[in-house]
């Protein structure tokens, strides 16, 4: 049965995640990957990319839909930063994987008062390697994490909780235009993409603007409902049409201090 958006909030609060929340039909889920493939014809491979909504605006649209902000503001409160957005692709019959992990690891942010979405545009089933979590492991707050040479690994440095028992994991699987949000202290990983589809995600990082970025002084962000008090992060600038030279070379910039960030990130050796 379908929650209620009152209903959102405690759930959140006591597992960590909820899903599935449908915001887009199938046949829109559609037109927002093919949007996302043209784009990848055109300019390369867009998995793992930071900010893909300053070049483009479908991920925009997504992750700026009014019901999409709706469930937000019910978890983390009315003034909104969107802080990245990307696509995660897994392709098929490929053994691309992510390990137990806790996003607010690496991410340099001051608080935890942040929410992640993970809105599917292809299947995401147990067959393509969809999303498994921990419920209620984001009580427990940061775990250590040890680099790790996995080159099939798809984070960044292969970051990993080792110790997790797999009993207490959950399946989430997702249909195109559904959606999950997870706390960024949630534990998460995925399996291989065993089915004959790419498994394509669009992944949406929220804030409050309360938060500060603990690790460079030139990380960015864009208010998209309520007020910023703080301005705190660099201001992003949505795509206004797709694919814009000058926007392009900022992309670059963009993605660069994006993975600089995520290097230098708080993770035990």
């Amino acid at each position: 049965m379908p929650l209620e958006i009152a209903n959102y909030a405690n759930h959140y609060n006591r597992d960590g995640f909820v899903s599935p929340i449908q915001f887009l039909s199938d046949v829109e889920a559609a037109d927002h990957r093919r949007i996302m493939e043209d784009a990848e014809a055109r300019i390369g491979d867009l998995h793992y990319k930071a900010k893909v909504h300053t070049i483009l605006r479908s991920p925009f649209e997504i992750a700026s839909h009014r019901s999409v902000l709706d469930v937000v503001e019910n978890l983390i409160g009315p003034d909104i930063l969107i802080y990245n957005v990307e696509y995660i692709v897994k392709e098929p019959h490929t053994a691309s994987h992510v390990s137990w992990h806790q996003d607010l690891t690496y991410w340099g942010f001051s608080s935890d008062e942040q929410v992640t979405m993970w809105l599917a545009l292809s299947p995401a089933t147990e067959e393509s390697g969809c999303m498994r979590l921990v419920p209620g492991s984001h009580v427990r707050g940061m775990m250590d994490h040890e680099k790790t040479q996995d080159e099939n690994n798809v984070l960044f440095q292969g970051q990993t909780v080792h110790g997790v028992d797999e009993k207490d994991a959950v399946l989430c699987p997702l249909q195109p235009g559904e959606a999950s949000f997870h706390h960024g202290w949630t534990l998460h990983a995925s399996m291989p993409n065993r089915s004959d589809n790419r498994r394509i995600g669009l992944n949406v990082q929220y804030i409050k603007p309360s938060m500060r970025q603990l690790k460079h002084d030139g990380d960015s962000a864009v208010l998209v409902r309520g007020n910023d008090r703080y301005n705190h992060f660099l201001p992003d600038v949505p795509a206004d049409i797709d694919l814009d030279p000058g926007a392009l070379v900022n992309f670059e910039a963009l993605n660069k201090v994006h993975q600089l960030i995520a290097a230098n990130g708080k993770i035990a050796s």
